[in-house]
């Protein structure tokens, strides 16, 4: 099954996304890297390439980010990790968890996935 690590300046907002999306797709692996391994705020590459390590499998991971130095260094964790199927999405992070996770769990693929999520960018909230 395809895992997720939801990226964020912020220990408390990645654990919150990792925990609303749970609560809709129970048996998906996922894992937050948030904020500085002191507990500030920033993005850790340590932190990244552990949550990635723990919900890996060969099904793929994907790296949902929130802004800015996140991504950068999710991009540094994937050269890093070339050997690795990983892949980045560029969609909101709570929507593109929720979305992503719930598709994991009904047995899509990494690429059919990625493909719902470059969408989730583009849903309207309001008519």
């Amino acid at each position: 099954m395809v895992g997720f690590v939801i990226v964020s300046h912020s220990a408390k907002l990645a654990e919150g996304v990792v925990d609303l999306a749970r609560m809709m797709a129970k048996e998906v692996p996922i894992a937050a890297a948030g904020g500085l391994e002191d507990g500030g705020f920033g993005t850790s590459f340590e932190k990244i390439q552990r949550a990635v390590e723990q919900v890996y499998s060969d099904d793929g991971v994907i790296l949902l980010m929130d802004m800015g130095s996140a991504v950068m260094t999710a991009e540094m964790v994937l050269e890093s990790m070339e050997d690795k199927k990983l892949h980045m999405a560029d969609c909101p992070i709570v929507e593109g968890a929720v979305s992503g996770t719930l598709s994991a769990e009904a047995g899509s693929t990494l690429e059919e996935i990625l493909e719902d999520l470059a969408e989730t960018g583009t849903m309207k909230k309001l008519s």
